[in-house]
C-alpha cells in the first residue's frame, strides 16, 4: 500500500515510520559520498582543483589513479566473499577472498586514469570500454547532446558492474554507458564510480540504473555553469589528463 504525501494528520511515531518507508520505497538507489567524512581523499582533491597543481599532467593523471584506488578499497567492502584455504611455509589459513565477477568498465578518455586505480585493485576484472562525448548542439554551447559509436565490452550478465568515469556532469554519457554495456546481460549489482557528480547529473543516472545500485562519489559539486561543466569542479578532466583535443563537432553545431 502506498503512503499518502501528507502525514500532517497522523501520530508522531506513525509520520516517522512512514517518512523511513517512504525512503526505502522512493529511492532504491544509494549515493555515497566520500566529501562527508575527512580522509587523504581531500589532499588529492584538493590538488586536482588547484589551477596551478593543474599545470603538471603526471600529478593530476596520479591524483586521479590514487582516488580510484582508494574508492576501490572502500567499495570491496560491500562485495559478496568466500572463503579460500591458503597454505603457507609454515602451515594453512583460511582467507576470505572475493566471489563477485567484476567486469570495470570505463568512457573514453577521461576515465583512463581513473580506471586504472581500479584496476590495480581489482586486477582480475574484465574490463570494458565505451567511446560516449559531449558534443555542443547550438552556437552558444549551452545545449549538449551525446555521441555514443563505441564499445568493447564482454557479458556483463549476472556479474558486478563498476563503471567509472570521473565527472558525473550532465549525466549523459554515463546513462549512455550503462544502456551499451546492460545490451549484453543483467548485471548482478551496478555500481557508478565518480570523483565529482553535480547533483543533476545524479538524477539523471538514477533513471538509468536499476534499483539497488549504488553511486558512489568523492564529492558533490553544487551544480553546472551555462556549458554544462561542474561547478566549482576543476576543469575538463580529458584536457588536463591528456592535453587538449580538436572540437570539430563545435564547427558542425555553429554551422546550424
Amino acid at each position: 500500500m502506498l503512503l499518502p504525501r501528507s502525514l500532517d494528520n497522523y501520530p508522531s511515531l506513525f509520520r516517522t515510520f512512514a517518512a523511513v518507508y517512504s525512503l526505502h520505497l522512493y529511492d532504491m538507489i544509494k549515493v555515497i559520498n566520500f566529501s562527508e567524512h575527512n580522509s587523504v581523499v581531500n589532499q588529492f582533491m584538493s590538488e586536482l582543483r588547484d589551477k596551478n597543481y593543474q599545470k603538471n599532467r603526471f600529478l593530476f593523471r596520479h591524483n586521479v589513479e590514487r582516488i580510484g584506488e582508494i574508492m576501490a578499497y572502500e567499495l570491496s567492502k560491500v562485495l559478496d566473499y568466500k572463503p579460500k584455504m591458503v597454505t603457507t611455509p609454515l602451515g594453512t589459513t583460511e582467507i576470505p577472498l572475493i566471489k563477485d565477477d567484476i567486469v570495470l568498465g570505463t568512457v573514453l578518455r577521461a576515465g583512463l586514469p581513473f580506471h586504472q586505480g581500479f584496476l590495480n585493485m581489482f586486477d582480475h576484472a574484465d574490463n570494458a570500454y565505451v567511446s560516449a562525448f559531449r558534443m555542443y548542439i547550438n552556437r552558444e554551447h549551452t545545449e549538449v547532446g551525446i555521441q555514443a559509436d563505441y564499445i568493447a565490452a564482454p557479458s556483463v550478465k549476472n556479474k558486478t558492474l563498476i563503471i567509472a568515469d570521473p565527472m558525473l556532469a550532465t549525466g549523459g554519457s554515463m546513462a549512455a554507458a550503462i544502456e551499451a554495456l546492460l545490451m549484453s546481460g543483467k548485471p548482478k549489482k551496478i555500481h557508478v564510480c565518480c570523483i565529482i557528480a553535480a547533483p543533476e547529473g545524479i538524477e539523471v543516472v538514477k533513471e538509468a540504473l536499476p534499483d539497488d545500485s549504488t553511486i558512489w562519489c568523492a564529492c558533490i559539486d553544487q551544480g553546472m555553469n551555462a556549458q554544462k561543466y561542474i561547478v566549482p569542479g576543476f576543469g575538463d578532466c580529458g584536457d588536463l589528463c591528456f592535453g587538449e583535443k580538436l572540437q570539430s563537432f563545435r564547427k558542425i553545431a555553429e554551422k546550424r
